[in-house]
């Protein structure tokens, strides 16, 4: 990494907000989507933030926040050109490419991709809010097989790391009886140059987005209550998105995260309402997986206060 040719970069698009909750009874699958390729990479203005704190934690807690096989050299080199390439044709305003140079004007870095300052796909999770897994798909079951994670969902990447699928998500409730073979199933027939799409959520006490720990606690929290879950409490979601490397076969598997404070989510129409169903509508199970016994109670009251509010003052539908 060297210093930059000055670039001038345009304004950066606010956060999108995502909501990925189903009406209807609770129920366990991919739900995929179609993904263009200009919209595989999400950059908002969280990215100077969120690179600081990426940059931070490689810098600091580098073993807990990446890993990789012997074996995955081909396919994290392959990432990194892919998602270069990526960037200076579909971002062309924040990143321009000069041969074997790649320069980010959001954050003033001019990368050599010929040789890199480090491993190529630390680069990689160098340059995009995103996390980067490589999974390795295998008759047996796809394999974890490297990884860039700077904002985990209660997990230690030191714990999946070689692991398959299956073994990854063995505490997720369900997961080996109703989604395993499915998620197996789509890792081996990717398509390159596609990109699927899936999201996901959970509701957490705690804004961060590095969290390797804190899933099944149980005790309640007094200090959360009704009147003020608006702000102690987070909708976090999970943009997923799949995308095959053609050369090495490995799939590229990126989690970018948003973390939401409650009263964000309950100022938009019947979100608030859509919530609270699919909280109740959960087994119990899968709400101690969420570890929701810590402030469920609290929250629903809001819930259902913040749906009538909404109610009241939002006025009739449109036709």
């Amino acid at each position: 990494m060297t210093a930059p040719t000055p670039m001038a970069a345009p304004p950066l698009a606010a956060e999108a907000l995502h909501l990925p909750v189903e009406e209807g009874p609770w129920r366990m699958a991919m739900a995929l989507t179609a993904c263009t390729l200009a919209e595989w990479i999400e950059i908002d203005d969280r990215y100077p933030a969120e690179l600081a704190e990426r940059r931070h934690l490689l810098d600091t807690r580098h073993a807990e926040v990446f890993a990789a096989l012997p074996g995955s050299e081909e396919a994290r080199a392959e990432t990194l050109a892919i998602l270069a390439a990526h960037l200076a044709q579909h971002h062309p305003g924040w990143f321009r490419r000069d041969g074997d140079t790649l320069h980010n004007g959001l954050t003033g870095e001019t990368w050599d991709l010929a040789a890199p300052l480090h491993d190529p796909l630390e680069v990689a999770g160098r340059l995009v809010q995103e996390d980067l897994c490589l999974i390795r798909p295998e008759a047996d079951g796809p394999i974890l097989e490297a990884a860039v994670l700077c904002a985990p969902s209660r997990w230690r990447l030191s714990e999946k790391i070689g692991r398959p699928m299956l073994a990854v998500h063995g505490p997720v409730p369900f997961y080996a009886d109703r989604l395993g073979a499915a998620v197996d199933r789509f890792m081996r027939h990717l398509h390159s140059g596609r990109v699927a799409l899936r999201m996901n959520w959970s509701v957490v006490d705690d804004p961060a987005l590095f969290q390797p720990t804190g899933r099944g606690r149980t005790a309640p929290d007094a200090g959360i209550t009704p009147e003020n879950a608006g702000a102690k409490v987070f909708f976090r979601t999970e943009r997923q998105t799949f995308r095959l490397l053609p050369d090495s076969g490995r799939v590229v598997f990126g989690i970018r995260v948003h973390s939401y404070p409650m009263s964000r989510l309950a100022a938009q129409p019947g979100a608030a309402a859509r919530l609270a169903a699919a909280i109740r509508a959960l087994p119990p199970e899968m709400a101690a997986y969420k570890s929701l016994s810590v402030f469920r109670d609290a929250l629903l009251d809001y819930l259902d206060e913040a749906s009538a509010v909404c109610g009241l003052t939002a006025g009739p539908a449109a036709p």
